[in-house]
Parts: structure tokens; C-alpha cells; sequence
């Protein structure tokens, strides 16, 4: 124990006593001062997670240093919108959705070379990234309903005339029109 009585604090570096002292990772700690880095809330020995000389509760050590992308908390039974911000995670910035302007519809529409080529975006579509729908190869990013643009799979895809679209936006544009398909009271309307 160093002279004046006590170890120092590993937040404010004043002197710890015994009574009020918590020990994390061979530091000690005011009872007062075991607070999390970001959100400061106070921590015990279930809830700490150090990094470095640092201390966190699980959540925001989770956001700041743990795994991101698809699968790691941005899914369904997910609540919070909070995207890292105030941890100094930058957000990405998705590109802004754009119709296929491609005359040719083919499927056969290749670049030279065989390499499929993305009839949305116009670049090339490598195998990792392939998806297929309405018979051509996508970006998983370019996935995209034509009209309204949101993120299709291959039980929500419908085709025509090489665009896709999402089976709600089809039934709208390409379906039957009239009373008893959709368009009458009792129907729920979907504006854009």
C-alpha cells in the first residue's frame, strides 16, 4: 500500500480505503467512482467489462468494442435505434436507392469476361456477394424493391420485365384493380 493510507482510485486517483474500496482487474476503486466510462452507470462484478485501463457495463462495451454488422444487434426483437454515436462509432451511410435503368433486361445481360453483372447498380456481382432474383444476379445491397425500396428476399420477390419488386408493391402496380382486390374500405392503404 502506497504512503497515505490506502490505494489510489483507478477514476479520480485520490486515495481508496478500505471501506469503500472495489477491486477490478488488480485496481482499486471508490464505491462512487465504479461507474461505466459512457452511460455512467453504476457497475459490480457481474456487469464490468474493462478494456485497457478502462471499465464498462456489457452494453456499451458491446457497442464500442464488440462485433458489428448483420446478426449482432440490429435485428428483430432489437428496440434501441441508438447506432454508437456518442462512442465515437461512425454510422454507415447506405447509398441512396436507385430504379434500374438497364434497357437490357436478359438475363443474359453479361459483361465481357462471364462475370455477372448487377442490373441495378451496373457493376460487377463476385460470388460472395451474389444474390439471385427474377432470373439475375444483385448486389445484396441492390436487392431492393423497384418502387419503394425496401430489402428483398426470395419469399418476397416478384418480377416483371427484369425489374423486382416487392410482392406488396407488385399486387398494387401489376394485380387486379376493382372491388375485392385490395383497393376498397377495409383495405389497408399503403401511400408512398
Amino acid at each position: 500500500m502506497p504512503f497515505g493510507g490506502g490505494n489510489k482510485c483507478g477514476c479520480c486517483q485520490k486515495t481508496v480505503y478500505f471501506a469503500e474500496e472495489v477491486q477490478c482487474e488488480g485496481k482499486s476503486w471508490h464505491k462512487s467512482c465504479f461507474l461505466c466510462m459512457v452511460c455512467k452507470k453504476n457497475l459490480d462484478s457481474t456487469t464490468v467489462a474493462v478494456h485497457v485501463d478502462e471499465i464498462y457495463c456489457k452494453s456499451c462495451y458491446g457497442k464500442k468494442y464488440g462485433p458489428k454488422g448483420y446478426g449482432f444487434g440490429g435485428g428483430a426483437g432489437t428496440l434501441s435505434m441508438d447506432r454508437g454515436e456518442g462512442l465515437g462509432i461512425k454510422p454507415e451511410v447506405q447509398a441512396p436507392h436507385r430504379p434500374t435503368n438497364n434497357p437490357n433486361a436478359s438475363k443474359f445481360a453479361h459483361k465481357a469476361g462471364g462475370s455477372d453483372v448487377c442490373l441495378r447498380c451496373g457493376n460487377t456481382v463476385y460470388a460472395a456477394e451474389k444474390v439471385i432474383g427474377g432470373g439475375n444476379s444483385w448486389h445484396k445491397g441492390c436487392f431492393r424493391c423497384a418502387k419503394c425500396g425496401k430489402g428483398l428476399e426470395s419469399t418476397t420477390v416478384a418480377d416483371r420485365d427484369g425489374e423486382i419488386y416487392c410482392k406488396a408493391c407488385y399486387a398494387k402496380n401489376f394485380g387486379p384493380k376493382g372491388f375485392g382486390f385490395g383497393q376498397g374500405a377495409g383495405a389497408l392503404a399503403h401511400s408512398q
